[in-house]
């Protein structure tokens, strides 16, 4: 299973992380896994090159995880970015339900 959190501080989007594997499928055919890390990496990158958002990034492939947080409030477009990153992550998870994938808001 993919557990998901996203990081609020004063309501403010600052970042997520992302730990585990969906189980959907096997490695290379599982949809759910995928469709998450290229929300999750597009997200990372569009930041990085379409904002002046300083941020740290940690990624672990073979444990599944991808932690990401802004070091200070975000910019609009950080913003944006981040909740797109939401909104698609909670419609994969209505789509393929709780058994592939847990999203949690956490306020830091």
């Amino acid at each position: 299973m993919i557990h998901v959190r996203f990081l609020y501080c004063n309501k403010q989007p600052m970042g997520f992380s992302m730990d585990g594997h969906a189980g959907f499928d096997v490695h290379g055919k599982d949809i759910v896994c995928a469709a998450v890390s290229a929300l999750a990496l597009n997200t990372v990158n569009s930041i990085e090159a379409f904002t002046s958002d300083k941020f740290h990034v940690s990624v672990d492939e073979e444990e599944g995880s991808l932690h990401f947080r802004l070091e200070h409030a975000p910019g609009k477009e950080a913003a944006l970015l981040l909740k797109s990153l939401e909104l698609g992550v909670r419609g994969i998870h209505e789509d393929y339900g709780r058994e592939y994938i847990q999203v949690k808001k956490e306020e830091v």
